[in-house]
């Protein structure tokens, strides 16, 4: 019988994709083993607190909490009598600020909810409102970022860092590209804030992105409008299957 391979040869470079595949399969089947197969993904800053002293962030925080919660509250209603794997999550990158919001609001709604948690050396441990059996660790970022997109049916974007950016370029990029569903629905929350960071109308103008770019999403300081973006998105999908 051949030798199992020692736990520092699995450490090893060589052994990267390994790692790799382990950790893509081992999420694949806890989320069979939940049968999730939709999600409402939700990203932001992890630095937001509620006790925020500065204003503005604070709202935001707020505004995440109202927007998941009647977003979760929408999905126990819409799928009350559906199978359990036809139901909707609202999913986020597990740690704190708005990602706690978005579990926050979905767990006062009732509703259990996701963590795709990054293990990292500082920051970010998973918050106290996602269910443990649903905290999903990853080490590598892009494993994470793959699951946060297969199985979304919508997005939204609330303010952050480096990885809240990323997040939102590499998404938009790939919806861009059509490889996600062409009718999932994004909303880009902060209307100030991402105006001052990004300039949109600079990139339409100078012919950098299309005018159907541009109408992948939506700009909003309003958590009304954003969810019946959200849920306005999702029934069509709906109707497009189902009709």
């Amino acid at each position: 019988m051949k030798n199992k391979p020692s736990k520092q040869c699995l450490k090893s470079a060589d052994a990267r994709a390994v790692r790799i595949f382990e950790e893509f399969v081992g999420a694949k089947e806890k989320f069979q083993e939940h049968e999730i197969k939709n999600t409402i993904v939700m990203f932001g800053s992890a630095r937001i607190k509620p006790d925020d002293s500065n204003l503005e962030a604070r709202k935001y925080y707020e505004s995440a909490v109202e927007l998941a919660h009647k977003l979760a509250l929408w999905t126990k209603e819409k799928f009350k009598n559906a199978p359990q794997e036809d139901k909707y999550y609202i999913a986020t990158g597990g740690g704190g600020g708005i990602m706690e919001a978005a579990n926050k609001g979905a767990s006062l709604a009732g509703e259990k909810t996701i963590g795709l948690n990054i293990l990292l050396p500082f920051e970010q441990e998973a918050n106290e409102f996602i269910p443990k059996d649903l905290v999903f660790n990853f080490h590598y970022f892009f494993v994470r970022k793959f699951y946060f997109v297969y199985h979304a049916k919508a997005f939204a974007i609330f303010p952050g860092g480096f990885g809240t950016l990323d997040e939102l370029f590499e998404i938009i990029t790939l919806a861009q590209c059509r490889k996600m569903q062409k009718t999932i629905p994004f909303v880009i929350f902060g209307k100030e804030f991402f105006s001052k960071i990004i300039n949109f109308d600079m990139l339409l103008n100078l012919g950098l992105i299309s005018k159907e770019d541009s109408e992948l999403f939506i700009l909003t300081d309003d958590v009304d409008e954003a969810f019946n973006h959200i849920t306005n998105g999702i029934n069509e999908s709906l109707c497009l299957i189902n009709c």
